[in-house]
């Protein structure tokens, strides 16, 4: 079982589903008209009275996964928590109110799982196709093959703050129209040319927002169900003729979904129009379907991440055996430091991989560049906290300790630490260790045992030895090592 959390800039949703060896099945959906983007003050931070909706309902999706066994959860914040000054403050009222980590996801991530979702439903393998995605904060356009994204770009244009900026009071004009198409053209100006239609072959709209569009048109009058400009144009010259958000009664589109509805109109004609689209399907699939299928695609051992790792140190030029030794060689310590948090270890061997990017930037302080590439850089998969934490782990591989200040107060995350320090020691130093060769544990202090007859083969060890036991000392932590027979 699998369960996605969006928490999004106009609603927060819950998907609950299995998948049944072919497909994923939705068990189970939940939506809440919170409007978060609507919650942000002059400041760019979140009112107390946004903060309380999103808790309250955070706190019923709770209840609602806990009836529910064995399940396996991801909760995603997308733009408004991306942007809101106080998302710090928030975050962990949030958590606490769900019960379960709640991720920052970038727009770009945001655009990777929307495709991941779609290419899934759809599951023809070789078509080009256009995903778009508007939603209240964001919007994501994707350009893929199959499975395989080629691009990805995100935009932060969205429903909430086009109809609340273009439709004020909500008065609807010709003007405030053509001001809120020109603004869309004028965010993609700069980025068209790679989504022209010589790139693909067919245009889907994946949100909310294009779905409640295509049946606006269809339920009231403008044709069928298929997106296409001038049922667009049609559609905003009677929004326009109404005058107002609160005068259009839209057959299929909640009253309280009008305004977002007339903002994301607007987007749309302007992605039309500059990306030069002809007809769009719109499809029920996106972010949480993608989020699911992430969820999937873990469990069955083919992880999107490892791919994207690789992937980075393809660009930075690392050294691929270099890099795999110190990988294998940290997991090897960690996984004999007997860590309670088993999930720690793909982070640690990821974290191994990533040690020596930093080289292509300056061999001096090269542990240093290399952490501020791991966090910064797009690494496909991962969210800002998990990047964060393997760079820690890298800015950990050499010098002092204390620069990880209160870290080391986790056992795991110190285990972790310690694992790729001697990892990166041994392969820096080129001494090739097997499994047999060494014995470690942590728990009040460090005790490590080798074999005398490696130690005897590599005697500068000691010295290397030596400069550990001092770091780990001025932090508070014996390191006791003993060369045992053979």
């Amino acid at each position: 079982m699998f369960a996605a959390v969006d928490l999004g800039s106009n609603s927060f949703r819950l998907h609950i589903g299995s998948h049944d060896g072919q497909t994923m099945r939705v068990l189970k959906s939940a939506r809440e008209p919170i409007r978060l983007g609507a919650g942000l003050d002059n400041k760019g931070c979140l009112t107390p009275e946004a903060m309380d909706r999103a808790v309250s309902c955070l706190q019923r999706f709770k209840e609602l996964l806990a009836s529910y066994d064995d399940i396996e959860v991801r909760c995603v914040a997308t733009n408004t928590v991306r942007i809101a000054k106080n998302a710090a403050e928030f975050l962990p009222m949030a958590e606490a109110a769900l019960g379960h980590p709640i991720e920052v996801i970038s727009g770009e991530e945001e655009g990777r799982l929307i495709y991941l979702g779609v290419s899934h439903t759809l599951a023809i393998p070789t078509e080009r196709r256009l995903v778009i995605d508007i939603g209240g904060g964001s919007t994501e356009i994707i350009l893929g093959r199959g499975h395989e994204i080629a691009k990805v770009e995100s935009f932060g244009m969205g429903t909430v703050k086009h109809s609340s900026v273009y439709f004020p009071d909500g008065v609807i004009t010709a003007a405030g129209f053509d001001s809120a198409v020109l603004s869309v053209r004028s965010i993609l100006e700069d980025a068209k040319s790679g989504f022209q239609p010589e790139f693909w072959r067919n245009a889907y709209g994946s949100s909310g927002t294009v779905r409640a569009i295509s049946d606006a048109l269809l339920k009231n009058g403008f044709g069928d169900a298929e997106v296409s400009l001038p049922k667009l144009l049609a559609l905003r010259d009677y929004c326009i003729q109404k005058g107002r958000i609160d005068a259009l009664n839209l057959a299929g589109i909640k009253p309280e979904r009008v305004a977002m509805v007339i903002g994301g109109l607007s987007i749309l004609i302007g992605l039309f129009q500059e990306l030069n689209i002809q007809v769009m399907q719109p499809i029920e699939a996106g972010l949480r379907m993608g989020v699911m299928w992430d969820l999937q695609l873990r469990s069955s051992k083919r992880d999107r991440r490892d791919q994207a790792v690789h992937d980075f140190l393809d660009l930075f030029r690392a050294d691929m055996a270099r890099a795999k030794s110190a990988a294998e060689l940290a997991q090897l310590i960690f996984t004999q430091l007997k860590p309670t948090n088993e999930q720690l270890q793909r982070y640690v061997y990821w974290s191994g991989l990533m040690h020596e990017v930093g080289l292509a930037v300056s061999h001096t302080g090269f542990h240093k560049h290399s952490s501020y590439l791991v966090e910064h850089a797009d690494i496909v998969g991962f969210t800002t906290r998990e990047q964060k934490l393997m760079s820690r782990l890298v800015l950990s591989q050499k010098g002092n300790l204390r620069k990880l200040g209160d870290a080391l107060g986790d056992p795991d995350f110190t285990k972790a630490v310690l694992a790729l320090r001697l990892a990166v020691t041994f392969m820096h130093t080129k001494i090739v260790l097997d499994v047999s060769d060494i014995r470690i544990k942590m728990k009040r202090g460090i005790e490590l045992e080798l074999t005398q007859s490696w130690v005897d083969l590599h005697p500068t060890v000691a010295y290397w030895l030596q400069k550990e036991i001092e770091v780990w000392r001025e932090v508070g932590v014996d390191f006791v090592v003993r060369a045992n027979p053979s």
